[in-house]
Order: C-alpha cells, then sequence, then structure tokens
C-alpha cells in the first residue's frame, strides 16, 4: 500500500494493539515448505497450510539457503499474495482433473473452482515479466496498488524502497526530455568549444534493474518519444552523447486501458509494451490486512525477506533459464493456427501478398467497410472479422516468451497448451483491437466481450483450437507434411524429385482452390506453398544450369 496508510498508523499512535498483532519478522517469514509438490528442493513435509497462513501468523524467520531459481520466483509469489499485494483474485486458473463450477444471477454468472494450483494475475504478471525483462502494463482505478506492485518488483531487485520511491518517475504535463534523461552540466556549456566536450549528468534511473514509470499517460507527446527510444533500444541520447542502459524489467502504469490521459499515448510506444495486467477491485472482505498495517505502521516493501531477493547474476541466469524452456512442436503449431486468423483481409488488395489489414490501415481505409464487403464467408466463423488489425512480429515473440516463462514459474521443462491460453489475453490484451462493430458481439452472450477484454482473447483462443481439432490438423496438415520434407535440405536431390514436390504443391494448390473459402489461417498456408515452390524453382533452375 502508498506510504500514507503508514502514515495515518504514526498519527494515531495512541491505538490499542489488537490480538495477534502482526509484526516485521512475522512479514519475512518465508516458508520452508516447497511451492510445488514436484519442486527439485530438497524433499520435506509438503504443507499447504504455510502457502496462506496470513501476516497474523507468528512464525520466525527461514534461514537463507540456496534455492533453485524457479522455487525463488515462486517463493516472491507467495510471499507478495500473502503479505505484499493483497490481490484473492484466482483468475489464472490450472485443474488437476474435474473441478466443479457454479452459476449465479441472472447473466449466468460462472464461479469455477480449480483443482489445480491457480494464481493472481496482478501479482503473477509482473513477476513473470521481472523474470524476462520485457515491459508490463499495470491499468486501473486510483489506489488499487499498481505502484506498490511495482515498488516491488524494484525490492526484489535488489534496490532499497528509499532507491526504487527515487528512481520511479511520474509522469506529468511539464515533463521535459531533460527531467527525463538529465542535463548537460552549465559549466561545460560555457567552456566547451566542441560537442564532445559537454557533459551530462544522466538521472540514476537509467541505470536500474527495475524501471518504473507511473502514469506514463501524462507524459508530454515529444517526451514520449525519448522514453519509447529507452524502452525500445537500450539507450539515452542527449547532445550527441549516449548512455547505455543495462537490461531492465520495466513497469509502467495507468488509470484506464485506453491509453487516455493528459496527452495520448504515440502508437510506438504502446507497441513497445509487452503485456498488460489490471489492477482488480479490493475485497472488503480483506479490510483486516489494512487494518493491520495501520496499527502496526509496517510498509510490506521495507521488509521483503532476504530469501526472495534476487541479484544481478540471479536476473540474468533466471532469464536464460526462461529462454531454454521447450515449446513443443504441436503446441507451436497451433499457436501458428491461432496467430494466423487476424491479418487477412480478402478485399484489400487485388494481388494475395496484399490481402491484409495492414494494406488497409495504410491506405487510410477502414477495416470493417471492407469486411462487411465480403459476404461469402460466415462472418461468427471468420475469427479475423473480429479484429481490426493483426498481430506484429514482437507481439508473437512476446507470446512465446511469457509462455516459457508462466512453465518455468510452474516448474515445467516445457510449455503445456494451458500456459499458452492462460497468458495470451495478457500478452494480446493491447495487440489485437476488437472491431466492435462485428457481428460476433451481437450474438447472444457475446455483447460482454467488448467490455471484458481478456475474456474476448480467450475465447478468441479456444476457438481457433476447437477449429484446428475439427480440421485434425494434428495428423493431417498437408502444409506441415511438405514443410518437413523440405526442411531436410535439397542437397542431392534430384531434378526429377524437386519436380515431384513441385507438382504436389500445384495438386493441393488446385484441390484447395475448388472447395475451400478463404480465411486467415488458409491465408498463410497458400503464401508458404507459394514460398516452397519458388525454393523448388530456383533450385530447379540451379540443377539445369549445372548441367
Amino acid at each position: 500500500m502508498r506510504n500514507s496508510i503508514c502514515d495515518i498508523a504514526r498519527d494515531f499512535a495512541t491505538i490499542a494493539p489488537r490480538a495477534n498483532m502482526p509484526n516485521s519478522q512475522d512479514y519475512q517469514h518465508v516458508s520452508a515448505a516447497p511451492t510445488l509438490p514436484k519442486s527439485t528442493t530438497p524433499a520435506m513435509t509438503f504443507d499447504v497450510a504455510d502457502l496462506y497462513k496470513g501476516p497474523v501468523a507468528n512464525i520466525e524467520p527461514q534461514p537463507l539457503t540456496a534455492t533453485p531459481l524457479d522455487e525463488k520466483l515462486r517463493q516472491a509469489y507467495f510471499w507478495i499474495i500473502n503479505h505484499g499485494v493483497i490481490s484473492p483474485h484466482y483468475d489464472i486458473e490450472y485443474n488437476d482433473g474435474p473441478s466443479q463450477t457454479f452459476t449465479f444471477g441472472d447473466s449466468k454468472a460462472q464461479l469455477r473452482l480449480p483443482s489445480g494450483q491457480s494464481y493472481s494475475s496482478f501479482v503473477l504478471v509482473p513477476l513473470l515479466n521481472f523474470g524476462v525483462r520485457k515491459r508490463c502494463l499495470l491499468v486501473g482505478g486510483p489506489g488499487r496498488g499498481k505502484t506498490a506492485s511495482a515498488i516491488l518488483m524494484g525490492v526484489l531487485a535488489g534496490y532499497s524502497t528509499k532507491e526504487v520511491r527515487r528512481g520511479m518517475q511520474h509522469g506529468q504535463p511539464q515533463m521535459t526530455i531533460s527531467d527525463l534523461l538529465g542535463n548537460p552540466l552549465p559549466a561545460d556549456l560555457i567552456n566547451a568549444q566542441k560537442m564532445q566536450d559537454i557533459r551530462i549528468s544522466w538521472r540514476q534511473w537509467l541505470g536500474m534493474r527495475v524501471k518504473i514509470i507511473d502514469e506514463y499517460n501524462r507524459i508530454p507527446t515529444r517526451t514520449q518519444s525519448a522514453l519509447l527510444t529507452v524502452m525500445g533500444d537500450n539507450y539515452a541520447e542527449i547532445l550527441d552523447h549516449i548512455y547505455e542502459c543495462p537490461d531492465a524489467a520495466w513497469y509502467l502504469t495507468a488509470n484506464d486501458d485506453a491509453g487516455g490521459g493528459t496527452y495520448q499515448v504515440i502508437e510506438a510506444l504502446r507497441d513497445r509494451i509487452d503485456v498488460v495486467v489490471k489492477a482488480l477491485h479490493f475485497n472488503t472482505r480483506f479490510l483486516s490486512e489494512l487494518l493491520d498495517r495501520i496499527e502496526t505502521g509496517i510498509d510490506p516493501a521495507e521488509v521483503v525477506p532476504s530469501q526472495i531477493i534476487f541479484t544481478a547474476e540471479e536476473i540474468k541466469q533466471m532469464n536464460k533459464e526462461v529462454l531454454a524452456v521447450a515449446l513443443p512442436e504441436g503446441l507451436r503449431r497451433r499457436l501458428e493456427f491461432f496467430t494466423s486468423q487476424f491479418e487477412f483481409s480478402e478485399m484489400a488488395g487485388e494481388q494475395i501478398e496484399y490481402k491484409t489489414k495492414d494494406t488497409a490501415r495504410l491506405a487510410a481505409v477502414d477495416v470493417h467497410t471492407l469486411t462487411a464487403q465480403d459476404t461469402g464467408k460466415d462472418k461468427l466463423k471468420d475469427l479475423g472479422a473480429q479484429t481490426k488489425n493483426g498481430l506484429s512480429v514482437r507481439a508473437m515473440m512476446t507470446l512465446m516468451v511469457f509462455a516459457k516463462a508462466l512453465a518455468y514459474f510452474r516448474g515445467n521443462k516445457e510449455v503445456q497448451f494451458e500456459d499458452l491460453r492462460q497468458i495470451a489475453p495478457f500478452v494480446l490484451h493491447d495487440k489485437l483491437t476488437p472491431d466492435l462493430d462485428a457481428a460476433f458481439f451481437d450474438a447472444p452472450g457475446n455483447a460482454v466481450l467488448r467490455i471484458d477484454r481478456i475474456s474476448w482473447i480467450r475465447r478468441l483462443f479456444d476457438l481457433a483450437c476447437a477449429e484446428y481439432d475439427r480440421l485434425n490438423l494434428d495428423k493431417d496438415d498437408a502444409v506441415g507434411q511438405l514443410e518437413d520434407e523440405f526442411d531436410k535440405g535439397l542437397e542431392g536431390v534430384t531434378e526429377q524429385e524437386v519436380r515431384t514436390r513441385m507438382v504436389k504443391i500445384e495438386r493441393l494448390l488446385g484441390v484447395w482452390s475448388k472447395d475451400r473459402k478463404l480465411y486467415g489461417y488458409l491465408f498463410d498456408d497458400l503464401l508458404k506453398l507459394k514460398y516452397l515452390h519458388q525454393r523448388y524453382t530456383n533450385y530447379l533452375h540451379w540443377l539445369i544450369a549445372k548441367g
């Protein structure tokens, strides 16, 4: 919580202490039990209750021990969820078997009771961002813990709360580039004979491993451009002087999803944000936790246990371990199918390569108008009709990185289907723009998805996977088979074999041209077949010339 709570506690020092009131040692307790039964930490009795004990538990802090980094990351999560940020929302759900569902209200709202260890996105997603050193946007109304969560990430990186607060950049309408990056020394400006003689007093935050920009949508447009350079290219520039920034985890906060504020956020800066997480409402059943903090004057960020603080080398090593997590080929193929749904726009161009939403955007043509002209397809089946854009290369790479990070956090050596399904909405939250006038949102029960973007993206993923299964692409993927054949290499392939493979491609295209509507996934398959055919054509010409 913010400092104001601690200040109030000091002002009311005469409040009588309550029974079992926690102290700083209680807050610094880290359970000795492994956070997952399958953890690689030394075997010991697993006590689930240890993970969920609140700050009133009177337990002595544990000694510092060598801990695998994935276990340490999980320990950090459970400490934050129990002591740091009050977020009892287990919206990232996993099941280890059958689970129960209950329905409430006129809207048929469903409450699911996950049968597996599940997590709060507001704590987990920033923590995964910490592990992979990307850029996280925390959105939500004032006073919901966005800044407090970001500060905790800075403390986990080994900084004191004083250093984190001083390094935090507060967006405000008068912020200049010098306010953000630094100033040339006045004496040098007067005495220097050339630019290289002017020394720059760089802002300290540029060298930090956790960078926090509070209310980034209040920063003037010109200063946003300077921030973009630091975020995107990892360096700052003033008067031809360059400051190389270390790799860092970024945390930006805003009070709304749309990026509105004093200044509109420039598109390039929004595109650099890798993952978005919402600060959900405060559950009033946990008011006692706030009362504890008021009466004790304890700021959780001031008492983070040393056992869960990461050194610079540990953060670097953890990032390597995350990237080493495998993404199975079958799951990657399913991801290809999902991400292929959105860019295609049949009416946007004449030549097939230009039939994309980006072609329409560059021509300043409304994508919804083009989609409405395409009357030959089922608008409910066509997932691409629900969006105004496709996915960038950066978005797809980020999705794979965070899927690896989630699998790593869960103690697995490879990404599982549910990891991808659970993390996709947070990565794609600001990457996929919904076409709110699409027929899909008018269908019964879908109107709420105009508002709830997390659930909408997860529904897109589920619908894509259902179509993938209907097409039986795990077992019957003609393009995949041709791709595998090509990936074996062309060395030693004869002229006759090349011609045979080219005929296969031509026959497949002929069959598809007769009985298939053109959807996004087929669009990408057609272009892949054209690519393979061209590679074989070039190789055939080389064989003929070689004689």
